[in-house]
């Protein structure tokens, strides 16, 4: 049965009783992480490092999105996973990096896609804990260090832009992504100087 509000804003029920995200907004984590990132252009000082403070306090940003997904979870083993990310981010803060080890938004914006097709029912996020399938509009990446290491870009964006790492093996990507690429044009140079051939006419 449609109340009022759903008559005169011409809605049914079923999409007023639609779940809401649950994923916190994290506009004020990446305000702060432009102030502590050091790879950005518009710094008066080249040489300047992020202090502490900021530094911490970009940390607990993080935090406090894991503790909003602990929050919201009732699954042992994802409350065991947000718990030791925290942890990790615990360490970060007492003891803070003088520099951001994080990936660059480049990286983030070259992860791989995962298409909607090739999602399993089931399949869900490790850090939000939702079905990929669930949210209409997901979009799912796959992290180079392991096929099955899945995501919603909204979750791990801000782990990998401050940690650099991937939440689940703890790989630093930005170190795997450079070996592959040299070890892709030290093949390619082998292979040229097979097919060199000074005989040619």
């Amino acid at each position: 049965m449609s109340n009022p509000y759903e008559i005169d804003h011409n809605i049914s029920s079923k999409e007023a009783s639609r779940a809401r995200t649950r994923r916190p907004s994290m506009s004020s984590f990446f305000s702060q992480l432009a102030q502590v990132e050091s790879t950005t252009t518009f710094h008066n000082n080249l040489h300047a490092l992020p202090t502490p403070v900021d530094m911490a306090a970009a940390e607990r940003l993080l935090q406090d999105q894991l503790l909003h997904f602990l929050s919201m979870t009732s699954s042992t083993q994802q409350s065991d996973f947000l718990q030791s990310l925290i942890r990790s981010i615990d360490q970060d803060i007492d003891q803070p990096p003088t520099t951001t080890p994080g990936v660059s938004q480049n990286f983030l914006d070259q992860l791989e896609r995962v298409s909607r097709s090739s999602l399993k029912k089931g399949e869900e996020c490790k850090i939000c804990g939702e079905e990929f399938l669930d949210d209409e509009y997901s979009l799912v990446v796959q992290l180079p260090c392991h096929p099955l290491h899945r995501f919603d870009l909204e979750c791990v964006g801000p782990w990998l832009r401050l940690q650099g790492t991937c939440p689940l093996d703890r790989k630093n990507l930005e170190e795997d992504r450079t070996k592959r690429l040299n070890d892709l044009i030290r093949n390619c140079h082998e292979v040229e100087e097979e097919d060199f051939d000074d005989m040619y006419a």
